[in-house]
């Protein structure tokens, strides 16, 4: 294992999903596969915050950790305009390939949002479908807060549908959950980036699953308002920047 804690396993998962040619992330554990590429994850809560007709016109979205592209071309067809990055180059190759056969105009790029470092554009909509559980670090996560809240327009909104602490959740072996942070540390077997020593063994950070109170408190330090918090454990998130 090389480089910092959130990329081996991304890197390993999408030249998985290209060997296999699976659809998204969720296709590699078959108790979470779908119903197919179309079949994007957080769908009803997307459709149920997101306008609709004639109020998308020239809407801007932007989505971090967009994998294949399910979500991007499912909200182009929708009629937004859509730019979508993912830290592994596999996962936008897929992506565009999947936008391409659809006849969608996406502007897809290769970005790694813990060292996201060009401003750009401002956006409407930012959007997280299950990748901010994956950003675990203190550090990490507020460079990630920062990026987006510079992206979004004064009055855009940030949506999240993120992994949650739940209390029935069982960890295996090779977990350790640290109630006071919500990190989930994973048994590597040597010390690598980014590791700490747990007993006579070696962990990396790995997930952050924090109780519903917990995320909206790290919102609110990192100035954003949020203006809904809904769904399984309160892991559905209408936000918008201060």
């Amino acid at each position: 294992m090389s480089g910092r804690y959130y990329e081996a396993e991304h890197f390993e998962a999408y030249a998985r999903l290209r060997r296999e040619g699976l659809n998204q992330w969720s296709d590699l554990h078959p108790c979470d596969r779908t119903g197919g590429y179309d079949d994007i994850q957080s769908r009803p809560f997307l459709d149920r915050v997101l306008p609709t007709g004639g109020e998308v016109q020239g809407r801007r979205v932007l989505e971090y950790g967009c994998g294949t592209g399910g979500a991007a071309c499912y909200l182009a067809q929708r009629g937004f305009r859509v730019d979508a990055v993912d830290l592994v180059p596999d996962a936008i190759e897929l992506a565009r390939r999947r936008a391409a056969e659809r006849g969608l105009e996406i502007l897809f790029a290769v970005q790694d949002v813990c060292h996201w470092t060009d401003v750009g554009d401002r956006f409407d909509y930012v959007i997280d479908i299950f990748c901010l559980q994956s950003i675990v670090t203190d550090d990490d996560r507020a460079r990630l807060l920062s990026a987006v809240r510079t992206r979004l327009k004064p009055d855009g909104r940030y949506l999240i549908s993120t992994a949650m602490f739940e209390p029935e959740r069982v960890y295996d072996d090779n977990d350790h959950y640290d109630q006071s942070t919500g990190i989930v540390w994973t048994r590597v077997p040597k010390e690598v980036a980014d590791a700490v020593r747990l007993g006579d063994s070696w962990f990396v950070p790995n997930r952050r699953h924090l109780a519903a109170a917990a995320l909206r408190r790290e919102l609110e330090r990192h100035q954003f308002t949020v203006l809904e918090q809904s769904g399984r454990f309160g892991g559905e998130l209408v936000c918008t920047p201060n």
